[in-house]
C-alpha cells in the first residue's frame, strides 16, 4: 500500500454494505478492477494476506506492515469486575488480546484526509449572487 499514490476511484456501489467499511470482498474488487488479477485470484490473495496475519498473531508473533502499522498480542491479566446488569461481582479471566498500532505514515495519511474533508465542506460547490 502506497500513501502517497492513491489508486483511482473505483465503484464499489454494488458490494457496498456501508458506505463507511470496507469488506475483504471489495477488497478482492479492487484487486480485480486495479491490477488486472481475475477474481479467483484476487479473492485468493485476500484470503491468504489476511491468513498469513491471523496464523502469525495466534502464534504469538507480532505483524509488522511498513508504512500501515503493527498488530501484537498482548495478554491481559485477570481482574475484577462487575456484570452490569446485576452488578453482582465477576472475576475476569486472563486473557490474549490483539491490538493495532497506526504508523505515523498511516496517522499522517488519515488526518491530512480530514483537514482535505473539513475544507471541501466548508468550501460551498457554488456561490449565488443576487
Amino acid at each position: 500500500m502506497s500513501l502517497s499514490k492513491p489508486l483511482p476511484d473505483t465503484d464499489l456501489s454494488e458490494t457496498a454494505p456501508d458506505d463507511n467499511t470496507l469488506t475483504k470482498a471489495q477488497m478482492a474488487e479492487l484487486l480485480y478492477q486495479q491490477i488486472g488479477f481475475n477474481k479467483r485470484e484476487s479473492k485468493d490473495l485476500v484470503e491468504a494476506f489476511f491468513d498469513q496475519i491471523a496464523e502469525r498473531l495466534i502464534e504469538g508473533d507480532d505483524v509488522k506492515l511498513s508504512g500501515f502499522g503493527n498488530f501484537q498480542v498482548r495478554t491481559k491479566s485477570p481482574r475484577p469486575g462487575r456484570n452490569p446488569r446485576t452488578g453482582e461481582s465477576v472475576a475476569i479471566a486472563a486473557r490474549r488480546v490483539v491490538t493495532f498500532h497506526a504508523s505515523p505514515k498511516l496517522k499522517e495519511a488519515v488526518q491530512a484526509g480530514m483537514v482535505e474533508s473539513a475544507q471541501a465542506e466548508a468550501t460551498p460547490a457554488h456561490t449565488q449572487r443576487f
